[in-house]
């Protein structure tokens, strides 16, 4: 007869990690599609504030298009990884033209760090792939 011992300690610190991540995600995809469907039906905020960047406004809605399929890229598990790095780029692409307009670029960057803190927390192969400490 052999005895098994379960540190349950390490599954609950799994579940509160998955958690945090999961929770990261929903308030990351939430803004995402906010964004995205606010530019994919031409709201008027959108498109002005799009056109005072710099952006041609025939081009708003394509651009709000890639979001949201990057974004809904994000929120199936099994393309999660792919939505990630093309909002990587789309966020990119925000840093870049707020650059360029003498914006601050701060919540861009802070959004895509959180994009993937999100993906990293909830995924255990993206954890397993990147390890913090070993």
């Amino acid at each position: 007869m052999e005895a098994t011992f379960v540190n349950p300690t390490v599954k609950s610190r799994t579940n509160k990690t998955v958690l945090a991540g999961k929770i990261i995600s929903a308030i990351c995809i939430l803004f995402l599609l906010f964004d995205s469907i606010m530019k994919v039906i031409k709201e008027s905020h959108s498109i002005e504030g799009s056109a005072q960047l710099g952006w041609p406004v025939d081009q708003v809605q394509s651009i709000g298009i890639a979001l949201l399929i990057s974004t809904i890229l994000y929120i199936i598990p099994r393309t999660a990884m792919l939505g990630a790095i093309l909002i990587t780029g789309y966020l990119g692409g925000a840093i870049a033209v707020m650059v360029r307009a003498g914006q601050p670029l701060y919540f861009a960057l802070v959004f895509g760090i959180l994009v993937w803190a999100g993906l990293y927390l909830r995924d255990e192969k993206i954890r397993a792939l990147i390890p913090f400490k070993k």
